[in-house]
């Protein structure tokens, strides 16, 4: 009699239990609709977020694991803030690096036109940091002013002033009143032909590039209404002086895996056509094309990549991205 009570007990206390994750889960995701809705939408979840804290403490059926991940997915949708909008457009001959991020392989056409690649010989002593790279100039558009009227200041300063700017979360950029001012150099195309052994040292390690947060988004398809809806926000974050950095991927295929920074953009009735800052080519703007009948980008070939049809998302947006 004491097992079938107990047996009883259980299963009351498991149905209470998915009682309450179902009614936590279905809270959620409508604080998530109702923040999503308002324009002040960090200060309405915060408000909603710690009295959905205060709900969840007193509650004895949510077991730690189920806590842990409400109070996760909270902080997430609490994270908004106010979009960046530039002071100027990003400047291609100021803005950008001196040197270039080098290719590991070498690619070609075999003698039956397949592309093909051959490890390069002598390698480049600084590849594998597109990412960082174009990351890297968009942390110091946004966030580090140029004084060229400072005198040039020691090793050791700069080292600290690049690593206060490459700190700075790309998707919150510092306002103008915080920026990094870098000393003795007019832009940061001056700074790096000067400092490039030390910015290559203290922007970031290659495995930067390889272990992006972003990366998780290119193992999922992409439709065309998302192609066409990254295009027209793309195009968006460029009229507010937000230079875009941008992951251009054939996933599965392994054609293309590489970052690039978009500055600037026309549009026609037919196209959008994408300056491009390409850490791999940076001597000259190269073009990204979106094709808005087939809601498609294209990149035209180079000497890493035979030129078509290509996914891309844009990267450093926001905490999972």
């Amino acid at each position: 009699m004491n097992n079938e009570v107990q047996l009883e007990e259980r299963a009351s206390e498991r149905a209470k239990s998915r009682t309450m994750r179902l009614k936590l889960w279905e809270e959620l995701e409508a604080i998530f609709l109702r923040s999503s809705r308002r324009k002040k939408a960090h200060i309405f979840s915060a408000k909603h977020f710690r009295a959905s804290l205060r709900r969840l403490l007193r509650s004895e059926h949510v077991a730690p694991t189920i806590l842990c991940g409400a109070v996760f997915l909270l902080l997430c949708g609490c994270a908004s803030h106010q979009p960046f909008v530039g002071t100027r457009p990003f400047n291609f001959q100021t803005d950008s690096f001196a040197y270039s991020n080098g290719l590991v392989w070498e690619y070609h056409y075999d003698a039956k036109g397949k592309w093909v690649h051959n490890r390069r010989e002598p390698p480049a002593d600084y590849t594998r940091h597109c990412f960082v790279v174009a990351r890297s100039a968009r942390q110091f558009f946004e966030n580090a002013r140029f004084d060229a009227t400072q005198t040039v200041a020691t090793e050791a300063v700069y080292r600290r002033l690049i690593r206060r700017v490459v700190s700075v979360d790309p998707s919150h950029p510092l306002p103008e009143s915080k920026k990094i001012v870098i000393p003795g150099y007019a832009n940061l195309k001056e700074f790096s032909t000067a400092q490039e052994k030390l910015l290559k040292a203290e922007c970031g390690s290659w495995l930067q590039s390889y272990f992006q947060r972003g990366h998780w988004r290119m193992i999922f398809p992409f439709s065309r209404a998302n192609q066409e809806k990254t295009a027209e926000r793309l195009l968006a974050d460029l009229k507010q002086n937000r230079p875009p950095v941008v992951h251009l991927v054939r996933f599965p295929q392994l054609t293309i895996n590489h970052a690039v920074l978009l500055f600037d953009a026309k549009e026609t009735k037919k196209e959008i056509i994408f300056s491009v800052y390409d850490p791999n080519k940076p001597e000259f703007p190269k073009t990204l094309h979106f094709d808005r009948v087939t809601r498609t980008f294209m990149y035209p070939a180079n000497d890493y990549w035979p030129g078509g049809r290509l996914n891309v998302y844009e990267v450093y947006r926001s905490w999972d991205y």
